[in-house]
């Protein structure tokens, strides 16, 4: 117990006193103890947080999380014109470690801004976090184009959240359009069934047809069947979504499909 409180101690005081410059000798992160990579993670300058918190999450250390998330605070105020990349790779190893709560902290609190907010809510929708709906209104509003299609995965059931991603489905850019139709049939919402449709008979993936089950008509059931028949990596995912629609031809299409080679 004593050594790991004086490898923890020691951490914390050789990243107080080294170089941050360029020049500065990488951290051996694979040769910490959890508890020194903790200490040494909100300290950390640019090539260190690389390794540190590749180093968390390949240990899938939960107790990084705080320390991941002051990383990011640390550069609070810094990332109006330019992405922050110690804050870049705090947010994406949060989502890796599961920090929901520390990334809804970090875009509640606005610790992330300028080019970095795309990052941070791309990684707070991988996460599962839940915005308030205020801030993910701002989110679904805002310039860039990538704020806005990720923070339409994070979008809730919120009256004024559902008017601005059906609003959305206009939007110029496809990837936020598609985002927007996602969330809404993800909703129970038939606004974005005709988009959702369209893009499943080109090109099926996840996100499309789990989007698509809860707003699927007869049309949609046919498309799932030709997405299922072209791409056998999709069938399991596609006999889930025809079980929850549940009407005759969805029954109908599964039984069809339950008869084709598994690959």
């Amino acid at each position: 117990m004593v050594e790991r409180q004086s490898d923890l101690f020691d951490a914390v005081l050789w990243l107080s006193t080294r170089a941050v410059g360029p020049s500065a000798v990488p951290v051996a992160a694979t040769g910490l103890s959890d508890e020194a990579l903790v200490a040494a993670l909100p300290l950390a300058n640019r090539g260190d947080a690389v390794a540190l918190a590749a180093e968390a999450v390949r240990r899938r250390l939960s107790a990084a999380v705080p320390a991941l998330e002051a990383l990011c605070r640390r550069f609070k105020g810094f990332g109006e014109h330019r992405v922050i990349s110690e804050q870049s790779v705090a947010v994406d190893a949060l989502a890796a470690l599961g920090g929901a709560g520390a990334l809804t902290r970090i875009l509640v609190d606005q610790v992330v801004e300028g080019p970095g907010v795309a990052g941070a809510v791309a990684a707070a929708a991988l996460a599962g976090c839940k915005l308030p709906p205020s801030v993910c209104g701002k989110l679904l509003r805002h310039a860039e184009p990538a704020v806005r299609a990720a923070a339409a995965r994070i979008g809730v059931p919120h009256r004024e959240l559902v008017t601005l991603l059906v609003d959305l489905l206009d939007d110029l850019h496809d990837n936020v359009a598609l985002a927007a139709a996602c969330a809404l049939g993800r909703m129970g919402r038939i606004e974005g069934r005709s988009l959702l449709l369209a893009r499943l008979r080109v090109c099926a993936t996840p996100e499309l047809i789990e989007a698509i089950g809860p707003v699927a008509d007869e049309a949609c059931v046919v498309a799932l069947n030709l997405a299922a028949r072209a791409n056998a990596a999709l069938r399991d995912q596609i006999f889930a979504v025809l079980d929850d629609i549940g009407s005759p031809l969805a029954s109908r299409v599964s039984r069809a499909l339950e008869s084709l080679p598994k690959s």
